[in-house]
Protein backbone atom coordinates (compact mmCIF):
# COMPACT_ATOMS: atom_id res chain seq x y z
CA UNK A 1 0.00 0.00 0.00
CA UNK A 2 2.85 2.40 0.74
CA UNK A 3 4.19 1.90 -2.79
CA UNK A 4 0.75 2.50 -4.28
CA UNK A 5 0.35 5.68 -2.23
CA UNK A 6 3.74 6.94 -3.38
CA UNK A 7 2.90 6.11 -7.01
CA UNK A 8 -0.41 7.97 -6.68
CA UNK A 9 1.35 11.04 -5.27
CA UNK A 10 3.88 11.08 -8.09
CA UNK A 11 1.17 10.66 -10.76
CA UNK A 12 -0.68 13.59 -9.21
CA UNK A 13 2.49 15.69 -9.47
CA UNK A 14 2.82 14.75 -13.14
CA UNK A 15 -0.78 15.75 -13.84
CA UNK A 16 -0.38 19.01 -11.93
CA UNK A 17 2.76 19.88 -13.93
CA UNK A 18 0.95 19.23 -17.22
CA UNK A 19 -2.13 21.16 -16.05
CA UNK A 20 -0.10 24.20 -14.96
CA UNK A 21 1.69 24.37 -18.30
CA UNK A 22 -1.56 23.85 -20.20
CA UNK A 23 -3.37 26.66 -18.38
CA UNK A 24 -0.37 28.95 -18.80
CA UNK A 25 -0.25 28.45 -22.57
CA UNK A 26 -3.94 28.10 -23.42
CA UNK A 27 -4.42 31.86 -23.84
CA UNK A 28 -1.85 31.85 -26.66
CA UNK A 29 -3.15 28.62 -28.26
CA UNK A 30 -3.94 30.29 -31.62
CA UNK A 31 -0.57 32.04 -31.75
CA UNK A 32 1.20 28.76 -30.98
CA UNK A 33 -0.68 27.05 -33.79
CA UNK A 34 0.24 29.83 -36.21
CA UNK A 35 3.90 29.37 -35.28
CA UNK A 36 3.60 25.60 -35.78
CA UNK A 37 2.01 26.12 -39.22
CA UNK A 38 4.72 28.51 -40.49
CA UNK A 39 6.74 25.80 -42.32
CA UNK A 40 3.63 25.15 -44.42
CA UNK A 41 2.08 28.61 -44.75
CA UNK A 42 5.29 30.21 -46.01
CA UNK A 43 5.17 27.85 -49.00
CA UNK A 44 1.49 28.34 -49.79
CA UNK A 45 0.42 30.60 -52.66
CA UNK A 46 -0.64 34.12 -51.76
CA UNK A 47 -4.33 33.43 -52.24
CA UNK A 48 -4.27 30.10 -50.33
CA UNK A 49 -4.87 29.49 -46.63
CA UNK A 50 -5.57 26.69 -44.20
CA UNK A 51 -9.15 25.56 -43.64
CA UNK A 52 -11.22 23.87 -40.93
CA UNK A 53 -13.46 21.07 -42.18
CA UNK A 54 -15.11 20.17 -38.88
CA UNK A 55 -17.27 22.65 -37.02
CA UNK A 56 -15.34 22.40 -33.75
CA UNK A 57 -11.86 22.28 -35.34
CA UNK A 58 -11.07 25.99 -34.80
CA UNK A 59 -11.32 25.36 -31.04
CA UNK A 60 -10.38 21.70 -30.60
CA UNK A 61 -7.25 21.74 -32.78
CA UNK A 62 -5.41 24.51 -30.87
CA UNK A 63 -6.69 22.91 -27.65
CA UNK A 64 -5.14 19.57 -28.66
CA UNK A 65 -1.92 21.29 -29.68
CA UNK A 66 -1.51 23.07 -26.35
CA UNK A 67 -2.28 19.88 -24.42
CA UNK A 68 0.35 17.92 -26.37
CA UNK A 69 2.82 20.77 -25.95
CA UNK A 70 2.20 20.81 -22.20
CA UNK A 71 2.96 17.08 -22.00
CA UNK A 72 6.02 17.62 -24.15
CA UNK A 73 7.38 20.43 -21.97
CA UNK A 74 6.51 18.59 -18.76
CA UNK A 75 8.46 15.51 -19.85
CA UNK A 76 11.46 16.26 -17.58
CA UNK A 77 9.10 16.43 -14.59
CA UNK A 78 7.29 13.25 -15.65
CA UNK A 79 10.51 11.30 -16.15
CA UNK A 80 11.94 12.61 -12.89
CA UNK A 81 8.89 11.42 -10.96
CA UNK A 82 9.19 8.00 -12.56
CA UNK A 83 12.91 7.97 -11.78
CA UNK A 84 12.31 8.96 -8.15
CA UNK A 85 9.80 6.13 -7.79
CA UNK A 86 12.10 3.48 -9.29
CA UNK A 87 15.49 4.72 -7.99
CA UNK A 88 15.26 3.27 -4.44
CA UNK A 89 15.15 -0.23 -5.91
CA UNK A 90 18.25 0.19 -8.06
CA UNK A 91 21.85 -0.65 -7.24
CA UNK A 92 24.52 2.05 -7.06
CA UNK A 93 26.04 1.14 -10.43
CA UNK A 94 22.59 1.12 -12.05
CA UNK A 95 21.87 4.60 -10.68
CA UNK A 96 25.22 5.80 -11.96
CA UNK A 97 24.31 4.69 -15.50
CA UNK A 98 20.59 5.49 -15.47
CA UNK A 99 20.98 9.14 -14.43
CA UNK A 100 23.03 10.31 -17.45
CA UNK A 101 20.99 8.13 -19.79
CA UNK A 102 17.77 9.72 -18.53
CA UNK A 103 19.05 13.25 -19.14
CA UNK A 104 20.50 12.29 -22.51
CA UNK A 105 17.25 10.68 -23.64
CA UNK A 106 15.31 13.87 -22.89
CA UNK A 107 17.80 16.06 -24.75
CA UNK A 108 17.90 13.69 -27.72
CA UNK A 109 14.10 13.60 -27.94
CA UNK A 110 13.97 17.40 -27.93
CA UNK A 111 16.73 17.43 -30.52
CA UNK A 112 14.75 15.11 -32.77
CA UNK A 113 11.69 17.34 -32.56
CA UNK A 114 13.76 20.46 -33.30
CA UNK A 115 15.40 18.70 -36.26
CA UNK A 116 11.98 17.80 -37.64
CA UNK A 117 10.63 21.36 -37.32
CA UNK A 118 13.62 23.36 -38.54
CA UNK A 119 15.13 20.97 -41.12
CA UNK A 120 12.55 18.44 -42.29
CA UNK A 121 9.37 20.53 -42.40
CA UNK A 122 10.68 23.25 -44.76
CA UNK A 123 11.97 20.61 -47.19
CA UNK A 124 8.89 18.40 -47.04
CA UNK A 125 6.28 21.16 -47.35
CA UNK A 126 8.31 23.00 -49.99
CA UNK A 127 8.38 19.81 -52.03
CA UNK A 128 4.69 18.99 -51.54
CA UNK A 129 3.45 22.46 -52.48
CA UNK A 130 5.61 22.64 -55.61
CA UNK A 131 4.84 19.30 -57.28
CA UNK A 132 1.05 19.51 -57.36
CA UNK A 133 -0.90 20.35 -60.51
CA UNK A 134 -1.46 24.04 -61.15
CA UNK A 135 -5.23 23.62 -61.19
CA UNK A 136 -5.24 22.29 -57.60
CA UNK A 137 -5.89 24.87 -54.89
CA UNK A 138 -3.84 23.92 -51.81
CA UNK A 139 -5.98 24.31 -48.66
CA UNK A 140 -4.83 22.10 -45.81
CA UNK A 141 -7.16 21.23 -42.96
CA UNK A 142 -5.81 22.41 -39.61
CA UNK A 143 -6.67 19.16 -37.85
CA UNK A 144 -4.98 16.93 -40.42
CA UNK A 145 -1.94 19.19 -40.46
CA UNK A 146 -1.62 18.84 -36.68
CA UNK A 147 -1.87 15.05 -36.91
CA UNK A 148 0.77 15.04 -39.63
CA UNK A 149 3.33 17.13 -37.70
CA UNK A 150 2.69 15.25 -34.45
CA UNK A 151 3.44 11.98 -36.24
CA UNK A 152 6.70 13.45 -37.54
CA UNK A 153 7.60 14.84 -34.10
CA UNK A 154 7.04 11.46 -32.49
CA UNK A 155 8.93 9.62 -35.24
CA UNK A 156 12.00 11.85 -35.13
CA UNK A 157 12.01 12.11 -31.35
CA UNK A 158 11.86 8.34 -31.04
CA UNK A 159 14.49 7.81 -33.74
CA UNK A 160 16.95 10.10 -31.98
CA UNK A 161 16.91 7.68 -29.01
CA UNK A 162 19.01 5.17 -30.99
CA UNK A 163 22.29 5.98 -29.13
CA UNK A 164 20.59 5.39 -25.78
CA UNK A 165 19.23 2.04 -26.94
CA UNK A 166 22.67 1.05 -28.24
CA UNK A 167 24.41 1.92 -24.98
CA UNK A 168 21.79 0.10 -22.91
CA UNK A 169 22.12 -3.07 -24.99
CA UNK A 170 25.89 -3.08 -24.50
CA UNK A 171 25.72 -2.09 -20.83
CA UNK A 172 23.42 -4.98 -19.91
CA UNK A 173 25.61 -7.44 -21.81
CA UNK A 174 23.00 -8.29 -24.46
CA UNK A 175 25.51 -7.61 -27.24
CA UNK A 176 28.95 -6.10 -27.87
CA UNK A 177 30.17 -3.20 -30.02
CA UNK A 178 31.98 -5.66 -32.29
CA UNK A 179 28.77 -7.61 -32.91
CA UNK A 180 26.87 -4.39 -33.58
CA UNK A 181 29.49 -3.17 -36.05
CA UNK A 182 29.20 -6.46 -37.91
CA UNK A 183 25.44 -5.91 -38.20
CA UNK A 184 25.84 -2.40 -39.67
CA UNK A 185 24.27 -3.26 -43.08
CA UNK A 186 21.17 -4.60 -41.34
CA UNK A 187 21.01 -1.45 -39.20
CA UNK A 188 21.07 0.75 -42.30
CA UNK A 189 18.24 -1.21 -43.90
CA UNK A 190 16.35 -1.15 -40.59
CA UNK A 191 16.77 2.65 -40.40
CA UNK A 192 15.00 3.05 -43.75
CA UNK A 193 12.28 0.63 -42.68
CA UNK A 194 11.87 2.61 -39.44
CA UNK A 195 11.63 5.80 -41.46
CA UNK A 196 8.93 4.20 -43.59
CA UNK A 197 6.92 3.14 -40.53
CA UNK A 198 7.29 6.27 -38.37
CA UNK A 199 6.86 8.96 -41.02
CA UNK A 200 4.11 9.76 -43.52
CA UNK A 201 4.31 7.98 -46.88
CA UNK A 202 6.85 10.18 -48.66
CA UNK A 203 10.44 9.51 -49.64
CA UNK A 204 11.86 12.80 -48.34
CA UNK A 205 10.83 12.40 -44.71
CA UNK A 206 11.82 8.72 -44.83
CA UNK A 207 15.36 9.54 -46.00
CA UNK A 208 15.67 12.50 -43.62
CA UNK A 209 14.80 10.16 -40.76
CA UNK A 210 16.94 7.21 -41.87
CA UNK A 211 20.17 9.20 -42.25
CA UNK A 212 20.14 10.69 -38.71
CA UNK A 213 19.29 7.24 -37.32
CA UNK A 214 22.36 5.82 -39.03
CA UNK A 215 24.58 8.65 -37.79
CA UNK A 216 23.21 8.36 -34.26
CA UNK A 217 23.78 4.61 -34.35
CA UNK A 218 27.44 5.23 -35.14
CA UNK A 219 27.62 7.73 -32.27
CA UNK A 220 26.06 5.22 -29.89
CA UNK A 221 28.46 2.56 -31.15
CA UNK A 222 31.46 4.78 -30.35
CA UNK A 223 30.11 5.56 -26.87
CA UNK A 224 29.32 1.92 -26.16
CA UNK A 225 32.82 0.94 -27.34
CA UNK A 226 34.31 3.22 -24.71
CA UNK A 227 32.04 1.76 -22.03
CA UNK A 228 32.71 -1.81 -23.14
CA UNK A 229 36.46 -1.19 -23.27
CA UNK A 230 36.54 -0.06 -19.64
CA UNK A 231 34.47 -3.07 -18.59
CA UNK A 232 36.68 -5.40 -20.62
CA UNK A 233 39.80 -4.07 -18.92
CA UNK A 234 38.21 -4.63 -15.52
CA UNK A 235 37.24 -8.19 -16.50
CA UNK A 236 40.79 -8.89 -17.71
CA UNK A 237 42.24 -7.65 -14.42
CA UNK A 238 39.85 -9.85 -12.46
CA UNK A 239 40.73 -12.85 -14.65
CA UNK A 240 44.45 -12.26 -14.12
CA UNK A 241 44.00 -12.02 -10.35
CA UNK A 242 41.92 -15.20 -10.40
CA UNK A 243 44.56 -17.00 -12.46
CA UNK A 244 47.32 -15.89 -10.09
CA UNK A 245 45.39 -17.11 -7.08
CA UNK A 246 44.54 -20.37 -8.82
CA UNK A 247 48.15 -20.86 -9.90
CA UNK A 248 49.43 -20.34 -6.37
CA UNK A 249 46.87 -22.71 -4.93
CA UNK A 250 47.65 -25.31 -7.56
CA UNK A 251 51.40 -24.99 -7.04
CA UNK A 252 51.03 -25.42 -3.31
CA UNK A 253 48.89 -28.53 -3.79
CA UNK A 254 51.24 -30.28 -6.23
CA UNK A 255 53.19 -33.30 -4.76
CA UNK A 256 56.99 -32.97 -4.56
CA UNK A 257 59.18 -34.83 -7.04
CA UNK A 258 62.04 -37.16 -5.95
CA UNK A 259 64.66 -34.48 -6.53
CA UNK A 260 62.64 -31.93 -4.55
CA UNK A 261 62.11 -34.46 -1.76
CA UNK A 262 65.87 -35.20 -1.53
CA UNK A 263 66.61 -31.48 -1.48
CA UNK A 264 64.12 -30.99 1.34
CA UNK A 265 65.68 -33.87 3.32
CA UNK A 266 69.22 -32.52 2.79
CA UNK A 267 68.08 -29.09 3.93
CA UNK A 268 66.44 -30.60 7.01
CA UNK A 269 69.62 -32.57 7.88
CA UNK A 270 71.73 -29.47 7.42
CA UNK A 271 69.44 -27.48 9.70
CA UNK A 272 69.55 -30.27 12.32
CA UNK A 273 73.38 -30.42 12.21
CA UNK A 274 73.62 -26.67 12.61
CA UNK A 275 71.34 -26.82 15.64
CA UNK A 276 73.50 -29.63 17.20
CA UNK A 277 76.66 -27.61 16.71
CA UNK A 278 75.12 -24.56 18.27
CA UNK A 279 73.91 -26.54 21.23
Amino acid sequence: MSHLVELRDRVVRMVVAVLVLFLGMFYWANDIYIYLAKPLTRHLPEDASMIAIDVASPFLTPFKLVLMLAVFLAMPVILYQLWAFVAPGLYANEKRIAGPLLVSSILLFYGGVAFAYYVVFPLVFGFFTSVGPEIVNISTDIGRYLDFVLALFFGFGLAFEVPIATIILVAIGFTTPKQLSEKRPYVIVGAFILGMLLTPPDVISQVLLALPVWILFEAGLIASTIIFRDRELEDEDEDEDLEDETGLATASDQPLTDEEMEAELDQAEADENSLDKNS
